[in-house]
């Protein structure tokens, strides 16, 4: 019997962001679902024995706050709205250190504006502290910092964010909990017609005619945010699946590959993403001249950039900008997202990393350029 793409997609994922839902997380408003939060860690616990690397992403952090500052509506004005995150978050990072400790698993609380991922620098900061998060085997709980952020930065919905996480750390798979089974060709409360969508491609336009308007009035999403996460998550060659968060043992049947909630697969496969990204879409700042030795490591043997291999760098660039690579007298072959500024990465050619602390008064990473962030262009 051939296999779905569910159970491929799902059970092959090694990197799964998890999204769970405001409603989901305070069980609609009445404060935040002990039990609910000690399945779904428990759950990431079986995961991360397995061998499965997970980010959560949780919202509930203003609607917990509002439970504790016994608002029955959500404020429309953004000083409430940070008021209530801010009361909130004590909370909600206090309820997942317990859960998940309960397991034997470390938590860390992550909270992140828009301007830390457009801002290429900081995106390369905060992409570098999640995966030093999960080697060391801890779950980060990321939420938008909703205590800083104004109308020009805020994500507006967690599902958003969930996709721009995947996105940061190159996930498999993106899971979003709700409080909906998945999605409807329509709207089932007001369509006796409307039929389960079991399984689609991410970013068919179709999918955004199927969902419309806000969900719940406790969290700031719908359907039509999860079906636009997913287009977005599908970007970098992740697929999402939309599940009803309280389905029994959810997070562990999907990574056996039971078909549960709606599947939405990504067309572009997950190098095919990134290489078009580094490749086609961003401007070069600078260049890399390496020696013939580092040159074949890169071309044959799929290698990180080492500054020991450098023989020089040219052009005015800061960490986070991309930069070309090619040996003295050729052309470019490669291009990658520098970890050192021009002026670092100068004093670090030809040098070995055990010296960089000496050079720089930091220690950071070993490479110039990581080969997960470096792509061949000839």
């Amino acid at each position: 019997m051939k296999e779905s793409a569910a159970s491929t997609v799902l059970r092959d994922a090694k990197r799964i962001v998890v999204k769970v839902g405001s409603s989901l997380v305070t069980n609609e408003g009445r404060g935040l679902d002990e039990q609910a939060i000690g399945e779904w860690c428990r759950q990431m616990a079986h995961l991360m024995r397995d061998g499965r690397e997970i980010i959560m992403v949780s919202s509930g952090a203003i609607a917990e706050g509002m439970k504790r500052l016994g608002w029955t509506v959500r404020p429309k004005a953004v000083q409430e709205l940070q008021a209530a995150a801010a009361v909130g978050q004590m909370g909600l990072a206090q309820m997942y250190e317990t859960k998940l400790r309960a397991n034997k698993l470390g938590s860390a609380q992550v909270l992140l504006t828009h301007a830390d991922l457009a801002d290429r620098e900081r995106y390369l900061n905060a992409r570098s502290t999640l995966l030093t998060l999960l080697k060391l085997g801890v779950v980060p709980v990321i939420n938008e910092n909703d205590t800083v952020v104004n109308d020009e930065i805020k994500f507006g919905d967690n599902d958003t964010l969930g996709a721009l996480v995947a996105n940061l750390v190159d996930a498999d798979a993106l899971v979003i909990l709700t409080d909906q089974k998945g999605l409807y060709t329509a709207d089932p409360r007001k369509n006796p017609e409307a039929t389960f969508v079991h399984e689609a491609q991410a970013g068919d336009p179709a999918l955004e005619q199927m969902a419309g308007g806000v969900g719940s009035m406790i969290g700031s999403g719908g359907m039509i945010t999860k079906i636009l996460a997913a287009k977005r998550a599908a970007g970098s060659g992740a697929a999402t699946v939309i599940a009803w968060g309280r389905e029994p043992d959810a997070l562990i049947r999907l990574s056996l590959g039971d078909s549960i909630g709606t599947l939405l697969v990504a067309t572009t496969a997950k190098t095919q993403a990134r290489k078009q990204w580094m490749a086609d879409h961003l401007k070069l700042r600078g260049t890399a001249i390496v020696d013939a030795g580092a040159a074949l490591k890169l071309r044959e043997e799929g290698k990180s950039l080492l500054p020991i291999g450098m023989v020089r760098v040219e052009g005015d660039f800061s960490r986070g900008d991309v930069i070309a690579v090619r040996e003295e007298g050729g052309a470019e072959f490669a291009r990658g997202l520098a970890n050192y500024s021009s002026p670092e990465a100068r004093l670090l050619c030809r040098k070995p990393s055990s010296e960089f602390e000496k050079l720089l008064g930091y220690a950071a990473e070993p490479e110039m350029l990581h080969r997960d962030n470096l792509v061949l262009t000839r």
